[in-house]
């Protein structure tokens, strides 16, 4: 994938990222993001493609350019720091890349992890609880609690439901749309991965446990590169992911951002007559040589 002009270098990116003994344990990954369109009349888009800055996550450089000379600014969700960049583009062939060297902090995961109590959810988590528009909770209330009511509460019933959708979903691309909810998925059994996640998020709320969509960029070798959604429950007092379509490492996920469903993290959302010509989000991992000769200058 070629880079405009102004497009940050690699190096540039790596440069701010030293490995240490203390932090050995983090890793890296490159991200290589290229969304292009083609536009019939003035249109507005809102993207949200940025790496999230959180605890596990830290952005040690990053860029977004345009092969255009739209005028366009970024700006946080004040709640949850998601960055969403605006950008008006009149008509005609337009290109958005986004680079970013991210480091992760390791995950550790705790097996034994308790389901929570309603009354001691903290506000901000509740919200997670209730049926949306494409994870219909209310409505498949019934069928969660026949196939995993009957587990022991915790880290082992939500890993069981992840279990159940893997083993009973048929992964096919085309076979769902836009509009797919968590309902027809059960019903017709196939999906792609962000069914996959809404049909987790929902079994999750129908058992009482907080449960929302996270969406990212992920390491998979086939279908061809996507955006990638998987879903996490509030366990022990924390979120917890899980990806019901094993088709990538869970903790490898670099996060752009977390919703209620798809309607709160979709990659890009546009105002106008646009059409989609390709998609093509890449990460890598970097290892430390790699970074040991960027940091070099090499």
């Amino acid at each position: 994938m070629s880079s405009p002009p102004s497009a940050m270098p690699l190096s540039a990116l790596l440069k701010p990222f030293r490995l240490s003994s203390r932090r050995a344990a983090e890793r890296a990954f490159r991200v290589d993001c290229e969304l292009t369109y083609e536009v019939d009349a003035p249109t507005d888009f809102v993207f949200l493609v940025h790496a999230l800055k959180d605890a596990e996550q830290h952005i040690a450089g990053e860029s977004i350019d345009f092969h255009s000379d739209s005028a366009f600014h970024v700006f946080a969700d004040p709640t949850q720091g998601h960055r969403f960049t605006r950008v008006h583009v009149e008509a005609g062939r337009f290109t958005l890349l986004y680079r970013a060297l991210v480091k992760k902090r390791p995950f550790t995961r705790d097996l034994r992890a308790p389901e929570q109590p309603i009354h001691e959810l903290p506000d901000h988590v509740l919200h997670n609880l209730a049926p949306t528009r494409y994870c219909e909770s209310d409505l498949l209330g019934r069928a969660a609690y026949k196939l995993f009511g009957h587990l022991p509460p915790g880290h082992a019933r939500v890993q069981a439901i992840a279990d159940w959708i893997f083993e009973h979903i048929e992964y096919a691309i085309g076979s769902t749309g836009p509009t797919t909810t968590a309902r027809e998925v059960f019903v017709q059994r196939a999906g792609v991965c962000r069914d996959f996640a809404h049909l987790g998020v929902t079994f999750c709320r129908a058992l009482n446990i907080p449960a929302r969509l996270a969406v990212g960029y992920a390491r998979f070798d086939e279908p061809p590169p996507d955006f990638h959604a998987v879903f996490e429950a509030w366990l022990g007092g924390r979120w917890v992911l899980f990806d019901p379509t094993r088709m990538s490492p869970v903790d490898d996920l670099v996060r752009i951002a977390s919703g209620r469903d798809a309607k709160d993290v979709a990659f890009a959302t546009l105002f106008g007559p646009a059409r989609m010509l390709s998609m093509n989000p890449q990460i890598e991992a970097v290892g430390p040589q790699q970074l040991a000769l960027a940091d070099a200058g090499g």
